[in-house]
């Protein structure tokens, strides 16, 4: 049974038309198969080698990048869907009771954190603190 090689997934045709990889690069040159008989020449063959590991780091570098950019969108569509699948099922989770929340929230230490001296007078000073939990607390020190 024929079929398109650009309709089938699997296929490079496919992927390169779809722009999953990559179409025009010159380390793609170097795995074109050529037929040219050549005489063993040692020297030769270890520079080809050099050269052929080379090429293979180039393109596996720039695959990454080409991937990379591919990729740079997807993140904030999953951000998205992840948001939109959370608002639909709001319903499915747990619901934190009043009196649980509450709970949590004096078992949680208040953080003070103090505010510049304010209505000085001779003998005692006021400061205010604000807590974290809301409201502010007064303290009175003497001299």
């Amino acid at each position: 049974m024929k079929r398109n090689p650009r309709k089938l997934k699997w296929t490079k045709a496919f992927r390169k038309a779809a722009g999953k990889e990559m179409t025009v690069d010159t380390t793609l040159q170097f795995a074109a198969r050529r037929n040219v008989p050549v005489r063993y020449n040692r020297d030769h063959v270890a520079t080809t080698l050099k050269a052929m590991q080379r090429v293979s780091e180039i393109r596996a570098k720039r695959e990454r990048v080409f991937y990379r950019n591919r990729m740079a969108g997807n993140r904030e569509k999953e951000r998205e869907a992840n948001r939109k699948l959370v608002a639909e099922n709001q319903h499915l989770l747990p619901k934190v009771r009043a009196s649980e929340r509450l709970a949590e929230e004096a078992t949680q230490q208040p953080v003070v954190q103090k505010v510049p001296l304010q209505n000085i007078q001779k003998i005692q000073r006021t400061r205010q603190r604000m807590l974290v939990g809301g409201g502010v607390e007064d303290v009175m020190d003497e001299d």
